[in-house]
């Protein structure tokens, strides 16, 4: 179950020639990949890419009809591992992941890939998403692809180009017999715009025709000579075979400009916010037509010299725009042009930041520092952009001293969030623990108000990176993995690591049902699987499998049980790791599963009910220990209705779940009893209504009563 359904938008996927479609840019990268006829897909999910997952597997018919088989890959390395497909046949392939991340995962088969060549085409599609909307460490993919030599593609966002590019990736992939990249940043995955349909295609051969064909070629492989020769063979004739493609497809695009003595080099998914920062300056029309030249690199690797030369000869100065450090493109044109001996002037990174993301308000800013030293005359100075700092009523300075932080965190009624409550009371107990944390919605963990969590390592690392406090101490080092970082490679890595090593710590399994942090996917232990995938299987068999001993299973809502749990394994003396699995469905799928079933029931009359929870204000003390325990953001403040006392009460507002943990942890601290749950029927029987029509009667006369003996105490005070 993923976050969002594609099934109605898919069917657009079965378009034919000549027929325009409008649609968003993943799923115009998935009719890209039909229209080029793609053997095989496989990947990871990771935003910005999530969805195009998403829409393979809900097209899983219109692949069956075109012969294309599809898996979604147990990791980025599963998923690169796929593209051995295309080293001995003329099979079309094509996987995805998140940018770096996935790309450190899938490293080593990408080398072996790049190392040996391909005879089909290999595409792989990043989701790019270096700079602020980005969750991971700031790097980019185009290191990688240098050091592998691996071709990259960074089409600019209009979607005619970017489906174009998906098949051209393909035949610069066959031509030069060398994986290529296909970069696609944030908002080219997410915009919508309209493109010109081809008819989909069959692959030329298909994946059984290849297996009932098979070819062995033993120079394609990486093992000694052949591997010594690889590195000759993609410098002598895969590379010029690249440059010769990409020069000959005009892959890279050129737009003149009236101002010919000055140029603009920009990264081609940069070029958007390249055109309106110039409008902005006066520089460019509405359609997005520049008085500066600008060459828009849509291959950033490898750069056509003579392309360069081409572009940069003649002119008095050119600005590189290139985001992130270190600055190769810029780099690489210096040398370029001093061999070619053109004395243009190069700006680049003494115009623009080292370091972030090159968003519209960045690059107008270059723009002016690079036209005021070389063309200062240029431009319009009235012409100015929203400045948000300058039109804030209050200075931003002031805000941010003034306004707390807001903080990632984690959803309301998040089954993960019990697990921190339990750990946080645990530490009550014993002492600061060392926690090592996961890739997932649990890092939120590390976040306040919780603020425990020491490191995070990678994706299924998390037991890993506890690994060398493997020593007898005072009290012991817990470890938390997510159940699809589990699934991913935490099996092996973490667990598996851990039982070979005798590692007497804890590790804290958060088995929320799905690949949650991702877009809510299905993973092997999935519970509601769609036909097509093997799910079910059970964590606790798989880490008594690799030879774990001690295996709890806890509900995570139960915060003290929980407690409990952990403060038997700290304290059990068994040998070996202690595995707790703390288990429940990540709520916002299961609120996307039950409430359409919901919905049906109430609309066929039958009885339902939901649960709510609420706050006494007479009862709260005010302390709001409830809220440093859970976070929860729906537990909230308001003003106290007692007039003699100063505090705020916490009080429970309408996004409240029903989850329960506002009261368990009420419970499990031995808070205030002023947590309340009230159960909310629909359709219910004569028997109940009556039974709620006199208990709210009974009530309404007792508060009352209440009321009238709080008056005529706060009139003696008075008095």
């Amino acid at each position: 179950m993923a976050e969002r359904s594609f099934t109605r938008e898919v069917q657009l996927l079965r378009a034919g020639a000549g027929t325009e479609l409008r649609m968003e840019g993943i799923l115009a990268v998935t009719k890209a990949l039909l229209q080029s006829g793609v053997a095989y897909v496989g990947g990871y999910q990771g935003a910005p890419i999530s969805h195009l997952m998403d829409v393979l597997n809900d097209a899983q018919e219109i692949l069956d009809e075109l012969g294309v088989h599809f898996e979604s890959s147990a990791s980025e390395a599963s998923a690169a591992a796929m593209l051995a497909a295309s080293v001995n046949y003329p099979l079309r392939g094509a996987v995805t992941w998140k940018s770096t991340a996935g790309t450190n995962v899938a490293c080593d088969a990408l080398a072996n890939l790049a190392s040996g060549g391909v005879t089909g085409g290999a595409l792989v599609i990043i989701g790019e998403d270096y700079g602020e909307g980005s969750s991971i460490m700031q790097e980019r993919s185009h290191a990688f692809a240098m050091k592998s030599q691996i071709w990259l593609l960074d089409p600019r966002p209009h979607l005619p180009l970017i489906t174009a590019m998906v098949e051209q990736g393909f035949e610069l992939s066959e031509a030069s017999r060398t994986p290529v990249m296909l970069e696609l940043r944030i908002r080219a995955c997410h915009m919508h715009g309209r493109f010109v349909a081809s008819d989909n295609r069959a692959p030329r051969m298909s994946v059984r025709e290849a297996m009932e064909s098979p070819v062995r070629d033993t120079s394609r492989i990486v093992l000694p000579p052949a591997n010594f020769l690889h590195e000759r063979e993609k410098i002598e004739q895969r590379w010029p075979a690249a440059l010769a493609f990409i020069r000959e497809r005009r892959l890279n695009e050129f737009f003149p400009g009236s101002e010919c003595d000055i140029g603009i080099v920009v990264q081609g998914g940069l070029y958007n916010n390249l055109v309106r920062g110039l409008r902005l300056l006066g520089l460019a029309d509405d359609f997005g037509e520049s008085r500066i030249p600008v060459y828009c690199l849509n291959v950033t690797y490898p750069l056509v010299d003579a392309e360069i030369v081409e572009f940069c000869r003649g002119k008095r100065a050119v600005l590189v725009i290139e985001e992130g450090q270190p600055d190769f493109i810029e780099q690489s044109f210096c040398t370029t042009l001093r061999r070619a001996d053109v004395s243009t002037r190069l700006h680049g990174k003494d115009c623009l930041p080292l370091h972030g993301e090159f968003t519209v308000t960045v690059i107008r800013d270059g723009l002016r520092k690079f036209l005021a030293a070389e063309a200062p005359g240029l431009g319009d100075a009235t012409v100015r952009s929203f400045d948000p700092a300058a039109a804030a009523r209050i200075p931003l300075a002031q805000l941010a001293a003034s306004v707390p932080e807001r903080p990632a965190g984690f959803c309301t009624g998040c089954p993960e969030r019990p697990v921190f409550s339990a750990m946080k009371l645990l530490q009550r107990e014993i002492g600061e623990l060392h926690v090592s944390c996961d890739i997932g919605c649990h890092l939120f963990s590390i976040l306040p108000p919780f603020g425990i969590g020491n490191t995070t390592m990678g994706y299924g690392l998390g037991g890993a990176g506890g690994a060398a406090f493997n020593v007898p101490a005072s009290r012991p080092v817990i470890n938390v993995i997510g159940d699809g970082g589990f699934w991913h490679n935490g099996l092996a890595s973490s667990i598996g690591n851990a039982v070979f090593n005798r590692n007497d710590n804890i590790f804290v399994i958060v088995d929320n049902n799905y690949s949650a942090a991702t877009g809510g996917q299905d993973i092997p232990s999935s519970r509601h699987a769609p036909a097509n995938r093997s799910a079910g299987h059970s964590i606790e068999r798989a880490v008594a499998g690799v030879g774990v001993n001690w295996v709890r299973t806890v509900d995570t809502y139960d915060v003290a049980a929980v407690r409990a749990t952990l403060r038997e394994a700290a304290q059990s003396g068994v040998s070996g790791p202690k595995v707790i699995v703390a288990r429940n469905e990540c709520m916002l799928n299961k609120q996307r599963r039950t409430r359409r079933e919901t919905a049906e029931r109430i609309a066929r009359g039958e009885r339902t009910v939901r649960q709510r929870f609420w706050v006494d204000a007479d009862t709260c003390t005010g302390d709001h220990a409830c809220i440093r325990l859970s976070g929860c953001p729906s537990l909230t403040l308001r003003a106290n209705p007692n007039p003699l006392r100063e505090d705020p009460v916490a009080h429970v507002d309408n996004s409240c779940v029903g989850c329960g943990l506002c009261g368990a942890n009420a419970h499990a601290a031995v808070l205030c009893p002023s947590f309340c749950r009230a159960d909310v029927i629909r359709n219910a029987g004569w028997f109940e209504r009556l039974r709620h029509d006199v208990a709210d009667a009974l009530i309404g006369v007792l508060e009352r009563h209440a009321e009238r003996r709080r008056a005529k105490r706060l009139a003696a005070l008075l008095a």
